[in-house]
């Protein structure tokens, strides 16, 4: 039997108000685990971990609705992955505090000893306390970028997972010189073995420098050290003509603003004979989960923009035909089976679309409508349709 306490026990307990309790249930960001015959609200030990989350969240700077699509799971293996990311959000948080600190005393000091002021110092404050907001958004990118990946990984139906198959069609032995353009977390590189990359020189780049750190992180502790980390935007790159043997854009392709410029970039910078290998889905990929939210509430839309229709399977060959001498589309075949209603609610709300908004007030009852489809057919089966170009030039 779980234990249960009135609000006034749990704010008690949490050093809360009860006023704080009563706002968080008004905004659907915290409710009560059950309201007893008499109309008291319940708690449970659960609703502590909740609440933790939240306070700490919104002490690190997200806003209540940003809380509100991060706070529906409380499980122990949510709560554990919860805390290890609040862990890295406050590592860069102290990063961050000590460069301030720094600077701080280097202004100080020219102002005691010269008695002027350094304007340069000055400005430098000012960018570095405007990467606070920055900070807060590269975690948000590479929490939803986790939660993507972690659900493809979960529930998968194919003998070859994603990154393993893409890093299987990369000529890695018969090439030396490798470029990543948007590396996201570095999941590609952990797919090879760190012996047949070791004397290759491999460029993983992202134009997030968040993401640059993350990726850097990941493969350094798994002995991949001597992989080269740097922050390139992929329409502007910063190598020489001819510099590559081999470059790779693992789903990018279809977020960049200029693509002609980034084919253009991407094909300057590959060696004649290079190549290039770049990802992207279908029409078809992922549309159960489309269908799913729009029956819940038919003014859920996942993304702003359709992204296959950006650059996708059907339209990649002519996008890229005009930079390249040859385009070769292979496909990768799987699906996933989905019977967890956590994990794919996250996916959902880790979209760059209206749902978080929608679903902020009434994610407990889009969770129990997925946990019902999810019991009538013992899980739910969505397509993948995702492959690659591989690109030569002339």
């Amino acid at each position: 039997m779980k234990d249960y306490y009135t609000s006034g026990e749990f704010a008690r307990k949490a050093n809360v108000t009860v006023r704080t309790l009563r706002f968080y249930d008004k905004e659907g960001i915290l409710k009560p685990s059950r309201v007893n015959s008499a109309g008291y609200r319940m708690y449970t030990d659960e609703d502590f971990g909740r609440l933790q989350k939240i306070l700490s969240l919104k002490y690190l700077g997200f806003s209540l609705e940003e809380i509100m699509a991060m706070t529906i799971n409380d499980d122990a293996e949510d709560i554990a992955r919860s805390l290890a990311m609040q862990r890295e959000l406050i590592r860069r948080r102290i990063r961050h505090l000590e460069l301030m600190e720094q600077t701080l005393d280097g202004t100080a000091r020219v102002l005691e000893t010269s008695g002027q002021v350094d304007w340069n110092n000055i400005l430098h404050l000012i960018h570095i306390t405007n990467m606070e907001h920055a900070l807060v958004d590269q975690y948000k990118t590479a929490v939803n970028l986790n939660v993507r990946i972690a659900l493809h990984s979960r529930f998968s139906c194919s003998p070859v997972p994603w990154f393993a198959w893409l890093a299987s069609q990369l000529p890695i032995e018969e090439n030396r010189r490798f470029l990543e353009v948007g590396c996201g977390n570095g999941q590609l590189w952990l797919n090879l073995e760190p012996e047949r990359l070791r004397d290759r020189q491999i460029y993983v780049t992202d134009l997030s420098s968040g993401m640059v750190e993350d990726a850097a992180g990941l493969l350094k502790s798994s002995g991949r050290d001597f992989l080269t980390f740097e922050t390139q935007d992929c329409q502007s790159l910063s190598y020489e003509d001819g510099s590559f043997d081999v470059v790779i854009a693992n789903h990018v392709l279809f977020y960049v603003k200029d693509m002609d410029r980034a084919l253009g970039e991407i094909c300057r910078v590959l060696r004649p004979g290079g190549l290039f290998f770049c990802s992207t889905y279908g029409r078809e990929h992922m549309k159960e989960i489309t269908l799913l939210v729009q029956e819940f509430d038919p003014r859920i839309t996942l993304s702003e923009v359709a992204l296959y229709e950006q650059f996708g399977l059907e339209n990649g060959q002519a996008r890229l035909k005009p930079y390249f001498s040859a385009v070769e589309k292979r496909m990768h075949d799987d699906c996933l089976l989905v019977d967890e209603a956590e994990p794919l609610l996250d996916y959902i709300l880790s979209c760059h679309g209206n749902q978080s908004e929608i679903l902020s007030r009434r994610q407990l009852e889009f969770k129990q409508f997925l946990q019902k489809k999810i019991q009538e057919k013992g899980r739910i089966r969505i397509t993948k349709e995702a492959g690659i170009f591989v690109c030569r030039k002339a």
